[in-house]
């Protein structure tokens, strides 16, 4: 296994900003993406589901905002919106709902912002 160490290292932080999780080659399933590393098998990762990846995405968000999203002010959680749609998190179920909840505003708020980014 010399060798995959530093490519397995390389891949890490991609995989935990996705909400992935690593596995050994050999526990992979039939979902999850085998990564290889100079001709063999390194690393198996599994992918999350979509809605486990918006909480991942709100919750980094939230790191790098260093505070929570709900008290952000109007604007930047507008820009926070803007963000999300450009991800595709509104194409997840209940999508809309997990994004109002996590800024603290209704549905129709978030609704709101989508709306006026189309106008604009």
């Amino acid at each position: 296994m010399t060798g995959q160490e530093p490519f397995i290292a390389a891949v890490k932080p991609l995989v935990d900003a996705i909400g992935g999780e690593l596995l050994p080659p050999d526990e992979a399933g039939l979902d999850d993406v085998v990564l290889a590393w100079e001709g063999v098998d390194a690393v198996a990762v599994r992918l999350p589901q979509l809605a486990d990846s918006l909480d991942h995405i709100l919750a980094a968000m939230e790191r790098r905002k260093g505070v929570p999203l709900a008290e952000l002010d109007r604007k930047a959680k507008q820009e926070v919106v803007r963000v999300l749609e450009a991800r595709g998190a509104f194409a997840v179920r209940h999508g809309v709902e997990t994004v109002a909840s996590a800024l603290g505003v209704s549905r129709f708020t978030v609704y709101n912002y989508l709306n006026r980014e189309k106008e604009g």
